[in-house]
């Protein structure tokens, strides 16, 4: 269990002051000159040994993300992008950082920019989110005001400037090579790596593009050292970890806690418990919509971090949207939607992914009313396979990986369904 005064966001649920002022008394912006005068090399090697892996959903060490950064500059520029372009249905964490606690991205922003070598930091946010770009908004020109970015930024002698870009609504743009695409002006679509962004991002210049989340936890990790923030979770999941719980909870609830925590005191403790008591649990989408779901009974005892999740569970934690449904969810139904919305969000450059997320959401769509044929179940895994894997971006997998959960864990209700209704028996409702 979190105590409060390990909470690296002081004002999660905005009951305090989002201003400069209310962030400072919390703590932030305190001593950020003293952290940028530590030097690159320092600051790298605290991210390291914080073992702090990427919040987005690929979980990647982030030290090791910044170190691929050039050196020594060769001309060109550098960049950091924010990527706070947060669509993935359930996922509404970087939300809460931008709307009450903005100063922590901005204090963030200043410090990872300043230790791979970048004057200028770009944000990219959600073209639905408008209160959070005005809260954001606000908090830079605040921190410009203060003079703790801009021209001599904390009186460090580094000049650095922040934008926000908004976006306009794409999913796709979540992707870091589309977003970039996105920010220079040119269609949302991914691009083949390599290059990396590290080597030719935005503009052709180095860059690198990191989560909201994981940029904001930066200061507070620094502040309190690497081995501080290491001391949570299992090793390799280390650090506190933001959760967006939604579903059939009795209080759904976006909250901070320790990585590596069980799924049971997750839910106990922050919410109330399930719905209608443990027996009413369905099935768990324990990092978003493009992670596979679980089977209620396998969650219960879940350790909620990257590698149990993904190894023992063949699930992920993803960006951490705990997404529950209890035994009034029609699952086939449940992950149809999610298909329609990955078919709806392809951006159709590669094929495998613009026919195969049509093709996959028909035959989810028959699945629902129990008109398909029992072969055409496996025919839908293979056709799964063949997207996942094959396309330049990870929208191909994400489409896939909710079939592929539903297949490996409710196959008998998908069966159940056809055959009720080859009988007769079945009044199930239909896809809408």
């Amino acid at each position: 269990m979190l105590n409060d005064q390990d909470r690296i966001f002081t004002n999660l649920y905005g009951m305090h002051d989002r201003s400069l002022r209310g962030a400072m008394a919390r703590g932030h912006w305190d001593g950020t000159k003293a952290i940028l005068a530590k030097g690159r090399d320092w600051i790298i090697d605290e991210m390291k040994k914080s073992g702090l892996r990427g919040r987005g959903g690929a979980g990647f060490p982030t030290g090791l993300k910044w170190s691929f950064m050039p050196k020594e500059s060769d001309g060109r520029p550098a960049y950091l992008v924010v990527n706070a372009d947060e669509s993935e249905p359930g996922t509404c964490k970087d939300r809460e950082i931008m709307r009450h606690d903005p100063h922590t991205l901005i204090e963030g922003c200043l410090i990872a920019s300043f230790a791979m070598n970048a004057h200028a930091c770009y944000i990219y946010i959600r073209g639905e989110y408008i209160r959070e770009r005005e809260a954001l908004q606000a908090a830079i020109d605040e921190a410009y005001e203060a003079g703790l970015v801009g021209k001599n930024a904390c009186g460090s002698g580094w000049d650095f400037d922040i934008y926000l870009h908004h976006g306009a609504g794409a999913y796709i743009c979540g992707e870091e090579t589309a977003l970039l695409e996105s920010l220079e002006g040119k269609k949302g679509m991914p691009r083949m790596k390599p290059p990396f962004p590290a080597g030719a991002g935005l503009y052709g210049c180095p860059t690198t593009v990191n989560n909201v989340e994981s940029i904001a936890v930066v200061p507070t990790i620094l502040r309190r050292g690497g081995a501080w923030f290491a001391g949570f979770g299992r090793p390799n999941n280390a650090g506190t970890k933001i959760f967006a719980i939604s579903g059939h909870v009795k209080r759904p609830c976006v909250v901070e806690e320790e990585m590596s925590i069980s799924f049971e005191e997750l839910i106990e403790r922050h919410c109330g418990g399930i719905r209608g008591g443990w027996g009413n649990l369905l099935a768990v989408i324990p990092g978003g919509s493009s992670v596979p779901c679980v089977r209620g009974e396998k969650m219960r005892h879940a350790t909620m971090d990257f590698d149990y999740l993904r190894n023992d569970l063949q699930s992920g934690l993803g960006t951490a949207a705990v997404i529950v449904m209890d035994k009034s969810t029609d699952i086939v139904k449940a992950i149809w939607r999610l298909a329609k919305f990955y078919k709806h969000e392809s951006c159709g450059q590669c094929t495998p992914c613009r026919e195969g997320t049509g093709w996959m959401m028909r035959v989810m769509d028959r699945l629902v009313r129990g008109e398909a044929e029992l072969e055409e179940i496996d025919m839908l895994w293979d056709v799964s396979k063949q997207v996942e894997g094959h396309t330049i971006c990870a929208l191909g997998d994400a489409a896939a990986w909710p079939i592929q959960g539903l297949i490996r864990n409710f196959r008998p209700e998908i069966e159940d369904r056809i055959r009720a209704r080859k009988l007769g028996t079945s009044a199930k409702v239909a896809a809408e």
